[in-house]
């Protein structure tokens, strides 16, 4: 399990093998990865931002390469995804969120995900259900929280469609920009330039955590 899941991982996580996987799988599996990333707790590894950044830069030809997908078709199918799989993850945290709790730690589930997902959820209120999808980890778990802290669903949902058309939108349509350009053949720099910023919350989070434990400090 531990050998699939680091071929799993290596593939997913680099330019070439994620550029593999979106032509080998086209949108069927991009949707589906989209889900599970914000749907199921398993599926938080996976790669949402590179992703939806690589399918865009395939939307475009430059040189040698033609366009592999229409723009419009791609950002439409993963906004649905992106919808359901948020809607799928507040259904399961409204059905098994507090059973969740006492639950061991395994290799797709870890409380302290879940329990970061729930802070981050009662700081920003609703409008995390929007910022969460920019943030890896959170976007897959404040979902579950949402559900957790019986957020109504129809006001779930109107955050959840919010969230949904301007992140899907907003990446795709930045690929669909650098496609056209030199960069598109530096793929792996802006994957990682992807990466790093969409980290820097969780980082600006846990140093200003750190920050006020220290004794002494004010909170």
């Amino acid at each position: 399990m531990d050998s699939w899941l680091s071929d799993l991982w290596s593939h997913l996580h680099t330019a070439e093998g994620l550029r593999q996987t979106i032509q080998a799988g086209g949108i069927g599996l991009m949707c589906l990865i989209i889900f599970a990333e914000t749907g199921l707790l398993a599926g938080f590894f996976l790669p949402g931002d590179s992703l939806l950044v690589t399918a865009g830069v395939l939307t475009i030809a430059n040189g040698d390469r033609p366009a592999l997908f229409d723009p419009w078709m791609v950002t439409g199918a993963l906004t649905t995804a992106a919808i359901i799989g948020d809607q799928t993850g507040h259904w399961l945290g409204r059905k098994y969120g507090h059973a969740m709790e006492t639950k061991p730690d395994s290799w797709w589930y870890k409380r302290r995900h879940l329990q970061a997902a729930r802070e981050y959820f009662a700081e920003k209120g609703p409008l995390a259900i929007v910022l969460a999808r920019y943030v890896p980890l959170m976007r897959t778990f404040v979902p579950f929280a949402a559900g957790m802290g019986d957020m109504a669903p129809m006001r779930f949902f109107r955050w959840n469609v919010l969230g949904g058309v301007l992140w899907i939108n907003s990446l795709v349509w930045l690929g669909h920009a650098l496609g056209g350009t030199p960069l598109a053949d530096e793929l792996h720099k802006v994957i990682l330039i992807v990466v790093v910023v969409s980290f820097l919350p969780l980082i600006w989070t846990a140093a200003k955590r750190l920050l006020t434990s220290r004794p002494g400090t004010r909170t």
